[in-house]
């Protein structure tokens, strides 16, 4: 059956701390975790990229990676003064199973659905692009720090949500 989540996040931004200097920007790629019914393993990091028609589930040593029928069908960010924030809806294909190496059933999306989500920027003094990403899981508030002049760009205040649609 087609399922579909949306994910939204949002970024606290200082101009203090010159982040529109650094051109702080949403990334195409987003890892989000999905219970996989074609390796049947529950919670495998599903790597999306906007565009694609197809994602890839990381499975594992046994499986090894493979294409999953997961798309990215909408991508929306706006940029305020204060704030950055993301709304992505992901479309993908589930079916139950029972994931024998684990001994659980397969949930739709997983039972502790996680997500990353990927940001560039720009550091003017380095002259070198950077990159950056925010998780459900990290500790709040959670500092994105340029990795070339460790000014702090913006801070994840809140963890980005996971919306089942349908």
């Amino acid at each position: 059956m087609l399922r579909r989540v949306e994910i939204s996040a949002a970024l606290l931004i200082d101009p203090v701390h010159r982040s529109i200097a650094h051109n702080l920007y949403w990334n195409d790629k987003v890892e989000l975790s999905l219970d996989c019914f074609i390796c049947e393993r529950t919670g495998r990091t599903t790597i999306l990229q906007r565009g694609a028609e197809r994602a890839v589930c990381t499975a594992d040593e046994e499986h090894g990676e493979h294409y999953s029928a997961v798309q990215i069908t909408a991508f929306d960010h706006t940029q305020g003064s204060q704030s950055l924030s993301l709304r992505v809806l992901v479309d993908f294909w589930w079916a139950p199973f029972h994931d024998a190496k684990r001994d659980q059933r397969a949930m739709a999306p997983s039972t502790i659905p996680w997500v990353r989500l990927h940001l560039g920027s720009y550091c003017p003094e380095a002259g070198q692009a950077g990159q950056n990403s925010i998780q459900t899981n990290l500790v709040r508030p959670a500092g994105l720090v340029c990795e070339h002049c460790d000014q702090t760009l913006a801070v994840s205040a809140e963890a980005p949500r996971i919306h089942v649609l349908n």
